[in-house]
C-alpha cells in the first residue's frame, strides 16, 4: 500500500512564517495586485480582491503605527521617535505580502479497497494559510468538485473569519474529492481515517498544530473517526488528542450547541443589524425580526438552522433553494415539516406545503435573502434584479466582488460571510478549549450558582419580613427558577456566542462609521481583520528575514 501513496507538499513558509518572495504576488513591488473589473476570479484570488480592498484602506494608518513602541508608557513618547515613512511603508507592505498567501498547502493521493473489491485512488487537500495564530483551524469537506484553489480560498478566509470574532486560530482548510453519497459508511470510514492519518504523518494534524471541523458533507461521525484515529496513533501518548478536531459527537468530547452553531451565529449576526435603527434606516427598512420574510439557498446544516432560528423569532421563510429544485409558498414554510420531509424523501421538491419555482428564487421580492449554499452564487448577472433589502451570508464567498459592488450601489445591505458565519468556528473555539481543559462548562459552578442566588432570595424575604412583620415568602418567577439552577453547558455556549456576534458587529459598524464605508460593511470587516493580524505579525517580528 505504501508504494501506492503519494504526497506533495507545496511550502511558501519558513519556521511557521511565510518567506518572502517575489512568486507570492502577481507584482512583487507592490502590494496590491487585484481589481474588481474581473467578476469571474478564481475563489482564492477573490478572497485576495476582497483583503487587498481593506489593506489598501486600513495602509496609512499602519504605516504611521507600525513602528511605535509596544509600552507607550514605559518607552520614548512617538513625538521623540524620528520616523522613517519609506522604510515603514516598505514594512507594511512586506507584511501584507506575508498575510495574503497560503503558508502551506498539502496534497494527498492514496488507494481504496472499494466493497466490490476495485480500487479507486482517492485525492484530498489540506491548507493552511496562517499560523501567526496556532493552531490552524478550518473544516473539512467532502466534494466531487474540491480543488487546491477552493480549498486555499477557504483557508485564507478562515484566518480573516477568526480574526474578526477575537478567535485565537491561523486559518485552514481540508477537502476530499469524493461524492460521498456513491461510497458506503465502511468506505467512508476507511477514506476518513486513512487521510487522517497522512495528515499526522505530515504535520497536518494535532491539538497544537491542526485543528479540523466539520464543513460540507461531514460532520460528527466524520470528526469521531478523525479524532479515534489520531488518538490511537500519533496522538497515542497525548493527554490532549481528542482537541485535534472540533465538531465531535458529546460521547467523544464534543460540546452542547455546536451542531446548530453556524445557523444561530448568521440569525444573531443578521439580528443585530436589524434591530439597529441606525443601519435600518440606511436601507429604508424598520427595525426588528418579527414580520420579515425571507428565502434560504441551500437546506443544508446552516440552511436548516438559519432557517429554524429566523422561524422562531417571529420572520416567515416564503422560499428555499436547493440544487434539484425550488420551493415557494408566500404564506410560510414550516422548517421543521420541511426537515421531515426531505429526511423521508431525499429531497424538498415535492415538498405539499409550497409550490415548484420555475425562475431564479435568488431574486425573488423578500427582505432578507440567506445564501447558505457555496460561493458565487450571487455575480453581476443577477445582482440588479435582486430584490431583497438584507443579504446574510452563510455560504463562504457567495458574492463576486462584481455583484458586491452592485448591490452597495442598490442600497442592499450585505453581512458579509467572514462575520456572519463565523458562529461554528467561535463555538469549535468553545469545544477546543473545554478538550484542553478536560472539564465541561458549568460543572465546577452549578451548584454554587444555585445556593448563591437562593441565598439571595433568602436575604430578601428576611429583610422584608424584619421590616413588616409576618410571613413574607418571596418565590422565583419561571424564567428566573430556571436560571437559579445554574448555566448548563448549552446555556454557557448560546450565551458566549451571541456576546461574540453581538460585540463583533458594534466593531464593524464603528470601524464602517470610522472609514466612512457606507453599507459597506465586507471591506469593514476586513479592515478589523487586518489591523489585528498585521499586528501580531509586526510585535512578533520575523526569525528568518
Amino acid at each position: 500500500m505504501s508504494g501506492l501513496f503519494r504526497s506533495t507538499l507545496f511550502s511558501s513558509s519558513l519556521g511557521g512564517r511565510a518567506k518572502l518572495s517575489p512568486t507570492l504576488i502577481s507584482r512583487p513591488s507592490v502590494a496590491f495586485a487585484s481589481s474588481t473589473v474581473d467578476d469571474n476570479p478564481n475563489f482564492f484570488e477573490m478572497v485576495g480582491m476582497f483583503f487587498e480592498k481593506g489593506a489598501k484602506l486600513v495602509e496609512d494608518k499602519l504605516v504611521d503605527s507600525v513602528d511605535s513602541p509596544i509600552d507607550m508608557k514605559k518607552r520614548t513618547p512617538v513625538k521623540q521617535i524620528e520616523k522613517n515613512l519609506d522604510l515603514q511603508r516598505k514594512k507594511v507592505h512586506g507584511i501584507f505580502k506575508i498575510m495574503r498567501p497560503c503558508n502551506h498547502v498539502l496534497q494527498v493521493t492514496f488507494p481504496l479497497k472499494r466493497d466490490d473489491g476495485e480500487y479507486e485512488i482517492i485525492t484530498g487537500y489540506r491548507a493552511q494559510h496562517s499560523q501567526h495564530r496556532t493552531p490552524s483551524k478550518g473544516g473539512m469537506r467532502y466534494a466531487p468538485d474540491v480543488n487546491v484553489d477552493e480549498v486555499k480560498a477557504l483557508a485564507s478566509l478562515m484566518t480573516w473569519k477568526c480574526a474578526v470574532v477575537d478567535v485565537p486560530f491561523g486559518g485552514a482548510k481540508a477537502g476530499i474529492c469524493i461524492d460521498p453519497k456513491n461510497y458506503s459508511e465502511r468506505e467512508l470510514e476507511k477514506i476518513t481515517r486513512r487521510f487522517t492519518v497522512e495528515l499526522a504523518k505530515k504535520g497536518f494534524i494535532g491539538p497544537g498544530i491542526d485543528v479540523p471541523a466539520p464543513d460540507m458533507n461531514t460532520g460528527p461521525r466524520e470528526m469521531a473517526w478523525m479524532a479515534d484515529t489520531y488518538a490511537m496513533t500519533h496522538g497515542h501518548g497525548d493527554i490532549n488528542a481528542q482537541a485535534c478536531v472540533t465538531g465531535k459527537p458529546i460521547t467523544q468530547g464534543g460540546i452542547h450547541g455546536r451542531v446548530s452553531a453556524t445557523g444561530r451565529g448568521v440569525f444573531h449576526g443578521v439580528e443585530n443589524f436589524v434591530n439597529d435603527k441606525v443601519w435600518m434606516d440606511k436601507i429604508g427598512m424598520t427595525t426588528g425580526i418579527k414580520g420579515k420574510t425571507f428565502i434560504v439557498q441551500g437546506f443544508g446544516n446552516v440552511g436548516l438552522h438559519s432557517m429554524r432560528y429566523f422561524h422562531r423569532h417571529g420572520a416567515k421563510c416564503i422560499g428555499v433553494l436547493e440544487y434539484d429544485g425550488s420551493i415557494f409558498n408566500p404564506d410560510g414554510i414550516n422548517p421543521a415539516d420541511l426537515e421531515d420531509y426531505k429526511l423521508e424523501n431525499g429531497s424538498i421538491v415535492g415538498y405539499p406545503e409550497a409550490e415548484a419555482y420555475t425562475g431564479d428564487l435568488l431574486t425573488a421580492q423578500c427582505d432578507i435573502l440567506l445564501p447558505c449554499a457555496k460561493e458565487k452564487s450571487i455575480t453581476m448577472k443577477n445582482a440588479g434584479q435582486i430584490k431583497a433589502k438584507i443579504i446574510g451570508e452563510g455560504a463562504n464567498g457567495p458574492t463576486t466582488p462584481g455583484a458586491d459592488e452592485i448591490l452597495q450601489a442598490n442600497k442592499v445591505l450585505v453581512i458579509p460571510d467572514l462575520y456572519l458565519n463565523a458562529g461554528g468556528v467561535t463555538v469549535s473555539y468553545f469545544e477546543w478549549l473545554k478538550n484542553l481543559n478536560h472539564v465541561s462548562y458549568g460543572r465546577l459552578t452549578f451548584k454554587y450558582e444555585r445556593d448563591a442566588n437562593m441565598d439571595l432570595l433568602k436575604s430578601v424575604q428576611d429583610s422584608l419580613e424584619n421590616k413588616f412583620g409576618g410571613d413574607i415568602p418571596v418565590a422565583p418567577s419561571d424564567l428566573f427558577a430556571k436560571k437559579i439552577e445554574g448555566a448548563s453547558e448549552k446555556d454557557v455556549v448560546h450565551s458566549g456566542l451571541a456576546y461574540t456576534m453581538e460585540r463583533s458587529a458594534k466593531r464593524i459598524m464603528h470601524t464602517a462609521d470610522n472609514y466612512n464605508l457606507g453599507l459597506d460593511i465586507r471591506t469593514a470587516a476586513y479592515v478589523m481583520a487586518i489591523e489585528k493580524v498585521f499586528q501580531v505579525y509586526s510585535e512578533a517580528g520575523f526569525t528568518f528575514t
